[in-house]
């Protein structure tokens, strides 16, 4: 009975041992799969973020560029308003000198 007993414990060891190194795998394997899916996770939420940030950037630079030329636009439009007021004032003012010349003249 002693011998049976003791082979009974033995076995019991034997297959208590073999289950805990096969849970200790799972538990490995499971913590394994966790870090992996949290490393993708993270590598993922980084790209996100890398691309949200190049478009916010490029839509800065359009948005200056854009602002730029309408800027050049509207300074070009003024230098050439001015211009044309210039020559308008000039030819005016020639016509006025020759009408009074010919006002002189004619007295």
């Amino acid at each position: 009975m002693k011998t049976f007993t003791l082979g009974l414990t033995a076995a019991a060891a034997l297959a208590l041992a073999a289950c805990s190194q096969n849970a200790q795998e799972q538990t490995e394997q499971a913590a394994d799969a966790v870090a992996a899916d949290t490393e993708a996770t993270t590598r993922n939420a980084v790209n996100d973020v890398d691309a949200a940030s190049d478009r916010a950037l490029g839509s800065a630079e359009r948005s200056m560029d854009n602002a730029g030329d309408r800027i050049e636009n509207g300074a070009r439009k003024a230098g050439d308003s001015i211009s044309n007021g210039a020559d308008a004032a000039a030819d005016a003012t020639g016509n006025a000198l020759t009408r009074a010349g010919n006002a002189i003249r004619d007295r």
